[in-house]
């Protein structure tokens, strides 16, 4: 893989704590010739892209438009090494498995380094087994009068199996994938729960729910 003067490669950042980057991830994502930051489908803390810096060199942020469109990523690749560094695993989103399945369809070849994942962390963190958990599903901001159910219908269909849901909270309130991030509040996501309930007309008082943030960090809240 070093032996390539071309391509593109998904490196996986681990969950935010770049303590937990593995040294594949460090030492690929130094030999190549352009980095950039995926920064729209999770965020990296503020403290950490100093270090990532330092560990790694100079990397440009790139948005959802850059992701979703990636000529500009595809075109390096073709005759650079190009890295697309993403915080978790950069095969946990749809988003990153697209961008692969573009690349090689261009004949550019696609490697990918894995990172340490909030789905491997929060289960056993929480004291649940991976196995007993259904599909996972975003939570989105609701934007105006709009409010998405199909999250919550997903978190029902895992219910009626006797599953666990993984939650994860929206980091984008207007829907674009181009501003800055703002992670949702417990207080936005229960409220989102709570109008999806309503409005599908389910009884939510007895539903056990575990707020947990920073996972795998020091500052990790159970």
């Amino acid at each position: 893989m070093d032996e390539e003067d071309s391509g593109l490669w998904l490196i996986g950042l681990g969950p935010g704590d770049l303590d937990l980057m593995t040294v594949a991830a460090v030492e690929k994502s130094k030999k190549c010739d352009y980095r950039f930051l995926e920064g729209y489908t999770a965020l990296l803390p503020d403290n950490q892209l100093e270090k990532l810096t330092g560990l790694v060199g100079g990397f440009e942020k790139v948005m959802r438009p850059g992701v979703e469109n990636p000529k500009e990523i595809l075109d390096l690749a073709k005759k650079s090494k190009v890295a697309l560094m993403v915080v978790g695993d950069p095969l946990q989103a749809t988003t990153h498995v697209d961008l692969q399945l573009r690349a090689e369809a261009l004949g550019v070849n696609c490697h990918i380094i894995h990172g340490i994942s909030i789905t491997t962390i929060v289960t056993g963190a929480v004291g649940l087994q991976s196995y007993r958990f259904g599909r996972q599903v975003t939570l989105a901001y609701p934007y105006g009068e709009y409010l998405a159910t199909s999250p919550f219908n997903l978190i029902l269909e895992n219910r009626e199996r006797n599953l666990h849901t993984l939650v994860l909270l929206d980091l984008d309130p207007t829907g674009m994938g181009v501003e800055i991030q703002k992670p949702m509040s417990p207080k936005v996501a229960i409220d989102v729960l709570i109008r999806s309930a309503k409005k599908i007309g389910v009884d939510i008082d007895d539903w056990k729910i575990v707020l947990c943030t920073d996972m795998g960090g020091e500052n990790q809240t159970i």
